[in-house]
C-alpha cells in the first residue's frame, strides 16, 4: 500500500476562522507566564495555546503584550485568538486564580516534583473552576512564592548535560500533555 505524503497546503490546514475559534469549546486551562522575558517566546507559547484550545492566557510582570512585532513574529495571529491578560504582580494573579477554585500546576524542578509522564490530571468534574499552568522566567523559573502555592509542581526529565529546556519549547511540551489528557472533555 503506498500511502499519499504530499504536504497539505494552506487551505487543507486551515481548521477554522477566527470567529469559529472563539465558539470552540476550550480546556479548562490557563497558562500563566511568571516574568517571562522574550516577547519571542510569549508568542510561541500564545502559538500552542491557540494549538491546543486552551481557554486563555496571562502574561505577568516583566511579560511583553501585544500588541508587539516580536511577539506577532512568532504567535502567527495567535495573539487574537487566544484570550489573554496581563497582572502586573504575578503572584497575586495566581493567588485570585486559586482563589476562585483553579488547581494550580508549576512547570518547575522542585524536590518533590511529578515526572511529567507521571502527572495524572483529574476529571474537570473534580475541577469545575479549571486548571492553571504556571511557567517561569527563562533564568530564575517559577517565583517560589508561587511554588509555594502550587497544589503541584511538574517537571520535564531531563537526561543530557543541559538541565533545561526553553521555556516555549517547555511549555508546549507539557501543554500537550495537558491537552493529550484533557481533550476528551472537550471534543
Amino acid at each position: 500500500m503506498v500511502m499519499d505524503r504530499t504536504k497539505k497546503n494552506i487551505i487543507e490546514l486551515t481548521h477554522c476562522t477566527s470567529e469559529e475559534y472563539h465558539a470552540l469549546r476550550k480546556l479548562p486551562l490557563i497558562l500563566v507566564a511568571d516574568n517571562v522575558r522574550s516577547a519571542q517566546n510569549v508568542g510561541s507559547m500564545l502559538r500552542t495555546a491557540d494549538a491546543f484550545l486552551l481557554r486563555g492566557m496571562v502574561m505577568t510582570g516583566i511579560t511583553a503584550t501585544p500588541p508587539s512585532a516580536e511577539i506577532s513574529k512568532t504567535a502567527l495571529g495567535a495573539e487574537h485568538s487566544v484570550e489573554w491578560s496581563y497582572v502586573a504582580d504575578a503572584v497575586e494573579a495566581v493567588a485570585e486564580l486559586r482563589r476562585q477554585g483553579m488547581l494550580i500546576y508549576v512547570l518547575e524542578q522542585t524536590h518533590g516534583s511529578v515526572p511529567l509522564q507521571e502527572l495524572r490530571l483529574p476529571d474537570p468534574a473534580e475541577a469545575p473552576a479549571g486548571m492553571v499552568l504556571v511557567v517561569g522566567n527563562e533564568v530564575s523559573g517559577v517565583d517560589q512564592r508561587i511554588v509555594d502555592m502550587a497544589h503541584a509542581a511538574v517537571e520535564i526529565p531531563m537526561h543530557g548535560t543541559k538541565h533545561s529546556l526553553n521555556v516555549s519549547v517547555s511549555a508546549g511540551i507539557a501543554l500537550w500533555e495537558f491537552y493529550r489528557q484533557l481533550h476528551k472533555y472537550i471534543l
